[in-house]
C-alpha cells in the first residue's frame, strides 16, 4: 500500500451561476496539482454552482447546466490526479448537495449531504432533500471520507465513515463567516477528530456573495487534535498537503502555520471584501457616496477606498445651511488622506425649490420632521442622478444601531446599492476607525495613515438636519443603545433581561418599538457584509406587520 497520499487543497473564491468561470478555476487547481503529483485535487462544497446559491439550484436548467460542465470538467481532467467538487445533483425526483469525484473522465463516487444546515443564513432542508449516511471513496488505494460541512458539525456522520472504513477525513465546506467563528470551527473539528481517531481536513472557500463573506483559512489536524494545516484567513489559494502512513494510520506531515487575524481586522476585512466582490460579481467598477463629515461616511469612503482604489471612489459633500464648518472641513480632510475625488453640491436651491413645490399644500403647518426628511431625500436623488449619469454604485452608510432603529430616512440617506457598515454597531465603528488609522494591510488598496481625523471620532454624532440637532435628542446614548440592541437583536433577548442588564424599562420598551417599527424601512435597504450571526437580512426575519411586544421585565 502506498505510503505517501498528497491533496492539493484549492481554496478559492467562486462567482453563483458563473458557472464557466468556476470551471476554470477547477481546471486551474488541477492542473497545478497534477504538476505537484497530487492523488487528489479538491475544492469546496458546492464549488461548480458557487454558494449559497439559494433557491437558483431548485431551477431544472440551472441543475443540468451544473452537470454539463462537471462532465466537461470529468473529460478534461481524466489524465491525472482525482478531482473532487461540489455541486447540485438531481437524481430520482430528489436534489442533493453533492460532493463528486471525477477521475477518469467519469463520476468515480459521489458523496450526498446528510445533515442540512435550517438556521440562519441556510435554508437547505427547503431546498435539499438529505442523503443517507454513507461510507467512504476509494482514491487509489486510500479510503477517504467527505462530511459534507454541516455534516461534520454532527457525530453520526464522521463516526458511520471511520466504523466504514475511512482512513482519514476530507471536509469541504462553504462556511461564511461570522466574528469569532474560527473558534467554533477548530472545537468540532478536534472532536470530530478526538471521536474518531482519524486526521482531518477541513476546506473552506474564500470571497463575498451577497451579505456572506467566506473566510478560507482551511486546516488540518491530526489525531489528538495537533494543527498541522493551517492556511491564511481570506486569500484564495492553492497548496499541496501530504499524509504519510505509519504504523498507526494517516498523518499529516506538519508545515508552516499561516496567522489568522484578529477580531478587527477580520471584520474590516470582510467590509472591504464584502463590497470588492460584491461589485466585482455584479459588474460595477466604481463607486460613490455622501461624506458628510460624520464617522459612518468616513469609514465607508475608506473601506471603499481600501476595497476599490482611490481612483475608484467619489465622495460628495451636499451641504445645507444647518451643515457645520467642522463638518465641511472633516469632510474634504478624508477624501484629502485618501486621494478620492471630491464634489461639492449644495442642497440650498433645490430645497428650496422642492418647498415651494410643497407651500400650497403644507400651508398652515408647522415644519418639523418632514423638512428634515426633505433633506435628507434630496440628496439621496442628487447622489442617485450621479450614479445614474456615471455608472457609479451609490453606497449608504448607515451603521447597525440606525439600521435597528430605524434612525434613517427611507429613500434618502438609506438609498443605495450597497452599505458596507450594515452590521457593524455604531460603537464599534468608532474603535474600527481607529484601528485602522494605525494599521495598513497588503490587501488595502487606500493609503497608509491617518485616514480619519480624531475631530471626526470625537465629536457627538448628529445627522445636521436642523439647528443645533444631536443623535441623542432622538436615542439613548450609543453605549447604551448598542447594549440594548445586542441583547434584543443578536441574542434574541427579552425586556426583562435588558432590565437585568441596568436599563431602565421604559428606554428598554422604547427600543424594541423602534426595532418593530422600522421593519419596513430594513425590508428596503440595501445588502452589507454579515459580521455576526445577528444580521439583519437572512439570519432575522420578522414580519413587517407585527403588533406584539413583549410584556416581561
Amino acid at each position: 500500500m502506498a505510503d505517501r497520499f498528497r491533496i492539493t487543497l484549492a481554496q478559492l473564491n467562486p462567482t453563483v451561476g458563473d458557472l464557466h468561470h468556476n470551471a476554470d478555476l477547477a481546471r486551474e487547481a488541477w492542473a497545478a496539482g497534477k504538476a505537484a503529483g497530487a492523488d487528489l485535487v479538491a475544492l469546496p462544497e458546492m464549488f461548480i454552482a458557487g454558494y449559497n446559491a439559494q433557491d437558483l439550484v431548485m431551477k431544472p436548467a440551472f441543475q443540468h447546466d451544473c452537470m454539463t460542465h462537471i462532465m466537461a470538467l470529468a473529460a478534461d481532467c481524466a489524465d491525472g490526479p482525482a478531482l473532487a467538487i461540489g455541486t447540485p445533483l438531481a437524481e430520482d425526483d430528489q436534489l442533493f448537495n453533492a460532493y463528486l469525484i471525477l477521475k477518469n473522465g467519469k463520476i468515480a463516487s459521489k458523496v450526498l449531504k446528510h445533515e442540512l444546515p435550517n438556521e440562519t443564513v441556510f435554508d437547505e432542508v427547503r431546498i435539499f432533500d438529505p442523503g443517507p449516511l454513507g461510507g467512504p471513496y476509494s482514491v487509489g488505494n486510500t479510503r477517504i471520507g467527505s462530511p459534507i460541512c454541516e455534516d461534520a458539525w454532527h457525530p453520526d456522520v464522521a463516526e458511520t465513515l471511520a466504523e466504514t472504513g475511512a482512513e482519514f477525513l476530507l471536509v469541504p465546506n462553504g462556511s461564511p463567516y461570522y466574528r469569532d467563528k474560527m473558534e467554533t470551527r477548530m472545537n468540532l473539528m478536534v472532536a470530530r477528530v478526538v471521536e474518531t481517531g482519524l486526521p482531518l481536513i477541513y476546506l473552506n472557500m474564500v470571497g463575498g456573495q451577497d451579505d456572506q463573506v467566506f473566510d478560507g483559512a482551511s486546516f488540518g489536524l491530526n489525531p489528538g487534535g495537533q494543527l498541522a494545516l493551517q492556511m491564511p484567513a481570506f486569500d484564495s489559494q492553492i497548496t499541496q498537503v501530504d499524509l504519510e502512513r505509519g504504523p498507526e494510520g494517516w498523518r499529516i506531515l506538519p508545515q508552516e502555520l499561516a496567522s489568522l487575524p484578529d477580531t478587527w481586522e477580520s471584520d474590516y476585512r470582510v467590509m472591504v471584501q464584502g463590497l470588492r466582490d460584491y461589485m466585482r460579481k455584479t459588474g460595477f467598477k466604481k463607486v460613490l457616496l455622501g461624506l458628510s463629515g460624520g464617522i459612518d461616511s468616513a469609514i465607508v469612503a475608506t473601506i471603499a477606498a481600501d476595497a476599490l482604489g482611490p481612483e475608484n471612489v467619489r465622495c460628495v459633500m451636499l451641504p445645507s445651511e444647518y451643515t457645520s464648518q467642522a463638518s465641511l472641513d472633516d469632510a474634504e480632510a478624508v477624501a484629502r488622506a485618501l486621494g478620492c475625488r471630491y464634489d461639492y453640491v449644495p442642497i440650498k436651491e433645490g430645497r428650496a425649490a422642492i418647498t415651494n413645490t410643497l407651500a400650497p399644500l403644507f400651508e398652515g403647518t408647522e415644519p418639523g420632521l418632514t423638512e428634515e426628511n426633505i433633506q435628507s431625500r434630496l440628496r439621496g436623488l442628487l447622489l442617485m442622478a450621479l450614479s445614474n449619469k456615471f455608472g457609479e454604485m451609490l453606497l449608504t452608510t448607515g451603521n447597525k444601531s440606525e439600521v435597528a432603529v430605524g434612525y434613517a430616512t427611507i429613500y434618502g440617506d438609506m438609498s443605495g446599492g450597497y452599505n458596507p457598515i450594515k452590521d457593524m454597531y455604531k460603537t464599534r465603528v468608532f474603535e474600527t476607525c481607529r484601528w485602522r488609522n494605525a494599521n495598513h494591510r497588503d490587501w488595502m488598496m487606500g493609503p497608509k495613515g491617518e485616514m480619519i481625523p480624531e475631530s471626526i471620532i470625537t465629536k457627538p454624532p448628529t445627522a445636521e438636519l436642523r439647528e443645533d440637532q444631536k443623535d441623542s435628542d432622538s436615542l439613548p446614548d450609543y453605549p447604551e443603545l448598542d447594549r440594548l440592541l445586542e441583547i434584543l437583536v443578536d441574542k434574541n433577548g427579552s425586556i426583562a433581561a435588558c432590565v437585568a442588564s441596568g436599563s431602565d424599562r421604559e428606554t428598554a420598551k422604547k427600543v424594541e418599538h423602534l426595532i418593530y417599527i422600522s421593519e419596513y424601512k430594513r425590508f428596503q435597504s440595501a445588502p452589507g457584509p454579515r459580521l455576526t450571526k445577528g444580521a439583519f437580512w437572512l439570519d432575522r426575519r420578522y414580519p413587517i406587520v407585527n403588533r406584539w411586544r413583549d410584556p416581561s421585565g
